[in-house]
C-alpha cells in the first residue's frame, strides 16, 4: 500500500482531511457525480480499550521490598 504524509498533499486536501478527522465523517471523492473513493478517519482507541486487549503476564516478578524494614518500624521526625 502506498503511503504519503499529510504535509505532502495540497493544502485544499489537507483542509478536507483535517475536517474529516475532526468530525469523524468520511470524505467521499466523486468523478462526474459518481463516488469512486471514500477516505474515512481512523478511530483512535482509548487507553482503556487498548489495555483491555492485552494478555495477562504469566511472570514472577522480584520482590522489590525484600530486605527493607516494614513501614511500621519507621519513625518520622518532625
Amino acid at each position: 500500500m502506498t503511503q504519503i504524509t499529510l504535509s505532502d498533499l495540497p493544502e485544499t486536501i489537507q483542509t478536507l482531511l483535517n475536517q474529516a478527522q475532526k468530525t469523524g465523517e468520511p470524505l467521499t471523492i466523486t468523478e462526474n457525480g459518481i463516488p469512486f473513493a471514500i477516505i474515512s478517519p481512523i478511530k483512535k482507541k482509548s487507553l482503556l480499550e487498548t489495555l483491555s486487549t492485552l494478555e495477562p503476564l504469566d511472570e514472577d516478578f522480584a520482590d522489590v521490598d525484600e530486605g527493607l524494614l516494614p513501614l511500621d518500624d519507621i519513625e518520622f521526625s518532625k
